[in-house]
């Protein structure tokens, strides 16, 4: 079986993360670092003061989501077990039965499984968690994970799963082999990354519990959630394409100096869309996740460049890097200061917080502070 859109952008992901602890960057410029925090109750998106030009005024701003907590869709949702699913796994489709889903971990890159199980209702059954799960609730869970998302056999067979759920975005490999030889259930969910990615988690995560109802029930709740941002979004954005702000998502580990454009089918695209903006990187036939050079950033020349929080941290801000990366500052971005950036376990997680993160980017690159 090839390996899907979304194992390969996350695999880069994890590759960037691991050679940025090598190169000395620790735990704050790290995927799945602590999170801003929250800023609450607001107004709607139509009652928000906009800027008069977007592409380029507003300088700086963080994307902050207004609530991190995740409310389960059923508080004790109907689960029959045993129950055979798909896992697809590197070494292609295979059934899989589940007969126990008492003791779970859920593990990926983005934090987004942990997500939706507790979306689910069965969020009382997690008994650890990667370094990308962070959302309220999940605090005092051990971590079985690293900074760099390497799983750690001895940390997960001392809590005693009876069952993991993972994606292929943490690994070694070899290790998720030899928890399943050593009789855990290991179940492999195969979710491209982009908005219709919640819902399709969603059930795809219940099925894994014997859940359908639950998993229906929150990819409807998810998808109408996704429809009343995007057409508050949509009211609000530039609607003319002369207008639309050109938008580049770059991922940075700054004491290793790993600098990559997201490009087409890595997730951004979806979110650059979805937010009314132009995808810079689909304009210059970037796909997936590839390593920037300065050439290709001077002919993207976007409005606004999107970041995640600790990666901008560990650069030392918008100030360092465009001292680090002086190619930076000859696009339009860089000469009027339009960043945007928001915590690591949020941005392109893809799970059930998408409708707040959509929410919380559109006042970022709209909005005025005042």
């Amino acid at each position: 079986m090839p390996m899907t859109v979304r194992y390969r952008v996350a695999r880069a992901l994890a590759v960037a993360s691991a050679l940025a602890l090598v190169a000395g960057c620790t735990t704050p410029g790290a995927p799945g670092a602590s999170d801003p925090d929250v800023v609450g109750d607001r107004p709607p998106l139509s009652d928000i003061a906009l800027l008069e030009d977007p592409r380029t005024q507003g300088g700086a701003a963080t994307a902050l989501i207004a609530d991190a907590a995740i409310e389960p869709v059923l508080e004790n949702p109907s689960a029959i077990l045993p129950t055979t699913v798909t896992s697809r796994d590197l070494d292609g489709d295979r059934d899989i039965e589940v007969t126990s889903a008492e003791r779970v971990l859920a593990l990926d890159i983005a934090g987004s499984i942990a997500a939706t199980t507790w979306a689910l209702g069965f969020g009382d059954r997690l008994i650890g968690r990667d370094v990308s799960t962070t959302f309220p609730g999940t605090e005092d869970l051990p971590l079985v994970t690293s900074s760099g998302h390497a799983v750690s056999a001895e940390s997960v067979l001392s809590l005693r799963p009876d069952l993991i759920i993972t994606d292929g975005t943490v690994g070694p490999t070899d290790v998720l082999v030899q928890l399943r030889s050593a009789g855990i259930t290991v179940v492999y969910v195969d979710v491209e990354p982009g908005l219709a990615a919640p819902a399709t988690l969603a059930r795809e995560v219940a099925a894994v519990f014997g859940a359908p109802e639950a998993g229906e029930l929150l990819a409807e709740r998810l998808d109408a959630e996704l429809e009343a941002v995007l057409a508050d979004i949509a009211a609000i954005a530039p609607d003319t394409p002369e207008r639309r702000v050109r938008i580049l998502f770059l991922y940075l580990r700054g004491a290793s100096g790993i600098y990559y454009l997201f490009g087409e089918e890595s997730g951004a695209d979806e979110l650059i869309e979805g937010l009314g903006g132009v995808d810079v990187a689909g304009e210059i036939g970037w796909v997936g996740l590839r390593p920037m050079t300065d050439e290709a950033l001077i002919a993207a020349d976007p409005d606004l460049i999107m970041v995640m929080s600790s990666g901008l941290a560990s650069v030392g801000g918008v100030e360092g890097l465009l001292s680090e990366k002086p190619a930076i500052a000859l696009t339009s971005a860089g000469q009027n200061g339009r960043f945007v950036d928001m915590a690591d376990g949020e941005v392109l997680s893809f799970g059930p917080r998408t409708p707040l993160v959509l929410d919380a980017l559109a006042r970022a690159i709209y909005g005025t502070d005042d």
